[in-house]
């Protein structure tokens, strides 16, 4: 038994130091996310499955985080600060810029300067006629010199939007709100993740290594 523990023990010490030596190996930088808008549009044969969902899901949720670690990382108060927010708000079926500043006060209270989504799955709700889009995510966050500080389990709800374009039937992807608070629902997917709060504390991320 105690060589049982002793292989455990040593197994969460190398995970520790894994997660420790973990570095950001993204390429958020403002020549690489200052064109990100959310602009496109997908006909339905691009999203007539799963998989092209949450491909769909993954690249609006890092783009939009690239985006506002850009901004938190810089002074907020230039033209290209401003241009950054508002590129922030084209995610948002409902431009909010309470919704925006959340996001934005999380990485401040972590002091964290680059962003990864990781373990992304869309499930759905059904409430009351309605059924209602969610991704569940890891949120990964680095400082400034890409160390990596540890995820917290975040939860979004999105929507496709129906935007015709040229006479033909396309979908606009936005987000509807982040960790939205749980309301009487039938959930068609896992939901033992815990919402994430805002601001984000540094006590309440897993400092264990992502997927």
């Amino acid at each position: 038994m105690s060589k049982l523990n002793n292989l455990l023990l040593l197994c969460a010490l190398l995970l520790a130091l894994a997660a420790c030596n973990k570095k950001y190996d993204g390429s958020n930088s403002i020549d690489t996310v200052k064109y990100n808008k959310n602009t496109n549009s997908y006909p339905s044969t691009k999203i007539d499955s799963v998989q092209a969902i949450n491909n769909i899901t993954r690249q609006k949720l890092q783009e939009l985080m690239d985006l506002a670690a850009l901004y938190a990382s810089g002074n907020k108060d230039t033209e290209i600060d401003s241009v950054i927010y508002a590129q922030m708000e084209t995610y948002f079926l409902s431009p909010d810029s309470l919704k925006v500043t959340r996001l934005i006060n999380q990485l401040d209270s972590l002091q964290a300067n680059y962003t990864k989504v990781t373990g992304l799955e869309i499930e759905q709700e059904l409430r009351q006629n309605d059924t209602l889009n969610f991704a569940r995510f890891n949120l990964e966050y680095y400082n400034a010199d890409k160390k990596y500080l540890g995820k917290v389990d975040k939860r979004a709800q999105y929507v496709l939007k129906k935007s015709p374009v040229k006479f033909k039937q396309e979908f606009r992807f936005y987000f509807v709100d982040f960790d939205p608070k749980p309301k009487d629902s039938i959930s068609s997917g896992n939901t033992n993740l815990s919402s994430g709060k805002s601001p984000v504390k540094r006590s309440e991320i897993s400092s264990r290594g992502g997927k």
